[in-house]
């Protein structure tokens, strides 16, 4: 019994130090990451504007797949606008033709998180 909580409290120890690594932002990233931030996204003119809807594989929840989806594909350079619904499993995009395309528009859904969880079918123009 004895043995079993000192294992216990070895255990525990070891996953508190290993797993809370706290990495240090320097000055240079941090000041890169406000003016990212802060950078206005270029407009997109009208005659190059084009939507699409998509179907998106592999979202299990709406807080986590679905906001983190919609998020990659809003700060996107080109694209004006994402919505992403989890309950159908589409997402519309206003996005610039010029910029972005089906090919580039279906990767980058399908490398969030480990680029194996999501894919992409059913893309159509509107």
């Amino acid at each position: 019994m004895k043995f079993s909580k000192v294992a216990l409290v070895f255990a525990l120890a070891a996953i508190t130090f290993t797993s809370c690594k706290n990495e240090e932002k320097t000055a240079e990233s941090t000041t890169k990451e406000v003016a990212e931030a802060a950078a206005p996204k270029k407009e997109i003119a009208t005659e190059n504007l084009e939507t699409a809807s998509f179907e998106i594989k592999g979202m299990t929840c709406a807080m986590g797949c679905a906001a983190t989806i919609e998020k990659k594909l809003t700060e996107t350079d080109g694209v004006k606008e994402a919505k992403v619904d989890f309950d159908t499993k589409t997402a519309t995009v206003a996005f610039d033709k010029t910029v972005n395309n089906q090919e580039s528009l279906t990767k980058l859904v399908e490398a969030v998180a480990d680029g194996k969880t999501y894919k992409v079918a059913n893309f159509k123009k509107a």
